[in-house]
């Protein structure tokens, strides 16, 4: 699919992945609409690339399909969406304190798996009532999922549980969503140089980054959004979970 003159969404486009990603995808020529729950940040993002900002909780259902429409207005309905925005805290299912609050690990379900499943139906209805290009395609949605989502660390439970459902979502979503020309890919990415890991002391950075077999380091916002490029222009990319990782494979700690 060509992205010259085409809307996209992307969340999560204030900072890190999604921020790369829709500065390429703007740089292609994309319509783009930043989507963050820091209006700031999506606002900055997205006047220093001639985009639209929303901001918003993606997994709150009214105010997507109220900004979703707004998006629409604006640039016109989407022929790509990214879904980027996610939060990663880290907590052991039986701590020192007890038990891990059950609000906390409904909190990280709801913002990673049920929020990329707002956007992703509102933005496949949108897609379906497009006119099909050439090769019968409507549309094209590109979830995060994360190499947590198979080797999950201890910690991450609930982290791995929200990527994992990700990742699972994938082909179901890509064979019901077939019959429209909409496909859905995910791309799971290993340890990447988002403000997450940038924030964290240098002596911590630089173990990480020597656990990445090849290249040895965190791979690279601009690398991220590299992929969605390649994944919108090759048609037979559907259905999958895409490994972005350096042959990384997490350790159990």
């Amino acid at each position: 699919m060509q992205l010259d003159g085409q809307a996209a969404i992307v969340t999560g486009g204030g900072s890190g992945l999604g921020e790369a990603t829709a500065r390429a995808l703007a740089r292609a020529g994309a319509r783009v609409a930043v989507v963050d729950i820091v209006r700031e940040a999506a606002e900055t993002v997205a006047g220093t690339i001639g985009g639209v900002a929303a901001a918003f909780d993606v997994a709150d259902a009214a105010a997507a399909e109220r900004e979703v429409e707004r998006i629409v207005t604006a640039i016109g309905a989407p022929r790509l969406l990214v879904n980027c925005a996610g939060i990663a805290p880290a907590a052991r299912i039986v701590g020192r304190d007890g038990p891990l609050a059950l609000d906390a690990f409904e909190r990280v379900i709801r913002v990673n798996l049920v929020g990329t499943f707002n956007l992703l139906r509102l933005a496949a209805a949108r897609m379906a009532a497009l006119e099909p290009n050439q090769d019968g395609e409507r549309g094209v949605i590109v979830n995060t999922a994360s190499v947590a989502a198979y080797e999950g660390q201890i910690g991450q439970a609930a982290y791995a549980a929200s990527k994992g459902g990700i990742a699972a979502l994938t082909l179901p979503a890509a064979r019901e969503l077939a019959a429209s020309g909409i496909r859905v890919v995910a791309i799971a990415p290993g340890l990447f140089g988002t403000p997450l890991l940038l924030n964290m002391p240098q002596t911590v950075q630089d173990s990480l980054a020597a656990t990445v077999p090849f290249p040895r380091r965190f791979g690279r916002p601009e690398e991220f959004a590299a992929l969605v490029l390649h994944i919108v222009a090759n048609p037979m990319l559907n259905g999958e979970v895409i490994r972005l990782d350096g042959a990384l494979r997490m350790a159990p700690r």
